[in-house]
């Protein structure tokens, strides 16, 4: 089912998304099968199967998507992304990450290579034009940057697009080096559509309203915003503080004093480069007024921790989910119908309702 939004392409004569999209449960519905399943998702890193003979299964967005894959690494060290769905009967093929040389599902037996590829079942020798291509498991897309693995159930473009966008501010930055750091990692509980919490996230037009301690080391006047065909880059130039990138010769902004990188991806996902490492903020929707935002960090140096644009997130987070929870409740009235934007400050919305609007109508 398709619906009628349009974004005008000109911001300066746009409209926001009617208050509706933030509300109607059937628009949140239809935003699973028109959005998130013609999109990708990030999965983790290659940690979650270090070794040869490795799985991890997981639920990709559980309690939204809730679908079952299962990461595996095989004998020659290629990682695979499959449907964790036995194509028997449909039970869960592995229950436990770990070692393991071949996936056999508990409940008859159906056996398979990391690989996905069927290979044996018990008591099928009469069944006829058995084993077909669909007794394989299914192989989702899958792509690599650095450590991090994306997935997509049914992407319609190729997310090598959106990696060689953000190849081009932080190549020069040794990702395998990053070491994940459970302890700066949280999830944070928001009482307000998924989208409202991206639309916060894509202006910093806000920033000297909510953020005073950002505010402090941010030049608000320099605040930049690049936009690209499915993820776009918002530059933090640095103000009152020393923290800043150290940025090779050749690089784009060379000379530049660039307190953060602030990617985002379509339809809900955050890469905040900092001097002391990254930041990945996933959006996870729950219900039309209640959103997960998970933050995982990987710290590249310590040193500079707490410093900067990059440090207090937690404080800034709660700042924005108070701005984006009062959202919320304002956009429930019946007198807001939909808001314009302002074209030096919300490029970054207007492109992501453009995009919502798109798929929408597909």
């Amino acid at each position: 089912m398709g619906y009628n939004f349009k974004i005008e392409a000109d911001i300066r004569k746009a409209e926001t998304l009617p208050a509706t999209f933030y509300r109607n449960p059937e628009i949140f519905e239809a935003l699973k099968q028109n959005i998130f399943y013609k999109t990708w998702q990030w999965i983790g890193d290659e940690s979650l199967v270090a070794s040869p003979q490795q799985v991890h299964p997981f639920v990709l967005l559980d309690n939204f998507l809730t679908e079952p894959m299962l990461l595996t690494k095989d004998a020659k060290q290629t990682i695979h992304c499959l449907t964790n769905v036995c194509t028997h009967r449909g039970n869960l093929v592995a229950g436990n990450s770990g070692k393991c040389k071949k996936l056999t599902c508990g409940y008859h037996g159906r056996r398979f290579a990391l690989d996905g590829t069927f290979e044996f079942m018990p008591e099928f020798k009469e069944t006829r034009n058995f084993p077909r291509p669909c007794d394989n498991l299914y192989q989702f897309p899958l792509r690599h940057w650095g450590p991090f693995l994306f997935a997509g159930l049914e992407p319609k473009f190729d997310f090598q697009e959106v990696i060689d966008v953000m190849e081009q501010r932080i190549g020069f930055l040794p990702l395998h080096e990053f070491k994940f750091d459970a302890s700066r990692g949280k999830d944070y509980f928001v009482n307000a559509h998924w989208a409202l919490y991206c639309d916060n996230f894509l202006e910093g037009f806000h920033i000297p309203f909510v953020h005073d301690d950002l505010n402090a080391v941010l030049d608000y006047g320099a605040y930049d915003i690049e936009i690209y065909q499915h993820c776009n880059l918002q530059i933090g130039y640095a103000e009152g503080t020393n923290e800043v990138f150290d940025l090779p010769k050749g690089h784009v902004d060379h000379g530049k004093k660039i307190a953060a990188y602030y990617f985002w991806v379509f339809p809900n996902m955050m890469f905040n480069f900092y001097p002391w490492g990254l930041s990945v903020n996933i959006v996870h929707p729950l219900n039309v007024d209640r959103t997960k935002v998970t933050f995982k960090s990987y710290v590249y140096d310590s040193a500079k921790l707490e410093k900067g644009a990059g440090a207090a997130l937690d404080k800034v987070e709660l700042e924005d989910e108070a701005v984006v929870e009062g959202v919320q409740k304002g956009v429930r009235s019946k007198f807001y119908q939909a808001g314009r934007f302002s074209p030096t400050r919300e490029k970054g919305v207007h492109h992501f309702h453009r995009l919502l609007a798109h798929y929408l109508n597909l």
